[in-house]
């Protein structure tokens, strides 16, 4: 199969457009083709590979332009699933974040979920010595996160859009099910899976109730709808951006990072790190002629 490269990038400039010129006239690249246009909050140009490229080169120099470069099949067919993280993946930041600042111990926590996300901390573990940490803040205090929770642009396109294709989408997180349901509802996400912060006499417990969805868990959720169905992994597409995302990442038909930790992008092909959402889109053959707004 004919193999693509996919110029992303957000938002749309005439230095960046003039940039992707210039790469694909440097690489040889043929028969361009946007898929956005002037409405859209992404450039999104598709090139032929006629000979063979240094991806990783090609990569580092649109990096400069802040412009995302990726390998795609020419055939590439829109999927059945996605499964999308939630913190810093569909929402700007981290929600635990949020709430220690709120508390008044945004920099202890933040510290501990840095590291937890780089994969240097065990994820159980980190979020244990969070919430531990939260033990006894009013409950009230998570109310004001989804009040404060912004949108990562992009994503009302993405799940409207494939939603709209008879695609099943899946808001799964390590976060709490206090926020993730707001936003499932808000975007229009077919479900979502997330942890139970644990709550006492209308205070913060100190815990998460059992059981805690980590990594295995994202994995385990993928493989459940691959088989409720009845499609192939190939078939689905995966986003997150850190260390807990990287095994139903790779384990996906197409597994993207997201802004991702430098683990995460070590190990995850398809990388977006300077476009908004709808470079999914893109990703998986939609043009603008497709998208949900």
């Amino acid at each position: 199969m004919q193999a693509c490269i996919l110029f992303t990038a957000s938002p749309p400039s005439p230095e960046k457009f003039a940039a992707i010129t210039a790469l694909c006239q440097q690489y040889e690249l043929e028969q361009s083709q946007m898929l956005s246009n002037n409405r859209s909050s992404c450039i999104a140009a598709r090139c032929t590979i006629s000979r063979p490229i240094d991806l990783s080169t090609l990569r580092k120099q649109a990096a400069q332009h802040q412009i995302d470069v990726n390998q795609i099949d020419f055939e590439a067919k829109p999927k059945k699933l996605l499964i999308a993280d939630m913190d810093a993946s569909i929402i700007r930041g981290e929600s635990l974040d949020e709430l220690a600042v709120l508390a008044g111990i945004g920099e202890e926590i933040s510290q501990i979920t840095t590291r937890a996300m780089a994969g240097e901390l065990d994820f159980e573990e980190a979020l244990a010595a969070r919430l531990a940490l939260l033990k006894g803040q009013p409950v009230s205090l998570l109310d004001r996160v989804a009040a404060n929770t912004q949108i990562t642009p992009g994503a009302k396109e993405l799940v409207k859009t494939m939603r709209a294709n008879g695609a099943a989408c899946y808001l799964i997180s390590g976060g709490f099910t206090f926020l993730t349901s707001v936003i499932a509802e808000k975007l229009g996400f077919t479900g979502h899976h997330a942890n139970e912060i644990a709550i006492e006499q209308g205070k913060l417990a100190g815990y998460a109730e059992p059981p805690i969805l980590g990594k295995q868990a994202k994995y385990d959720f993928l493989s459940q709808y691959i088989e409720q169905m009845q499609i192939t992994p190939s078939d689905s597409l995966c986003v997150g951006d850190g260390a807990n995302d990287m095994m139903m990442l790779q384990a996906a038909g197409m597994g993207v990072a997201f802004e991702g930790k430098p683990a995460l992008r070590k190990a995850i092909e398809t990388q977006i790190s300077y476009s908004d959402l709808t470079a999914l889109l893109y990703l998986q053959g939609y043009s603008h002629h497709n998208i949900r707004y």
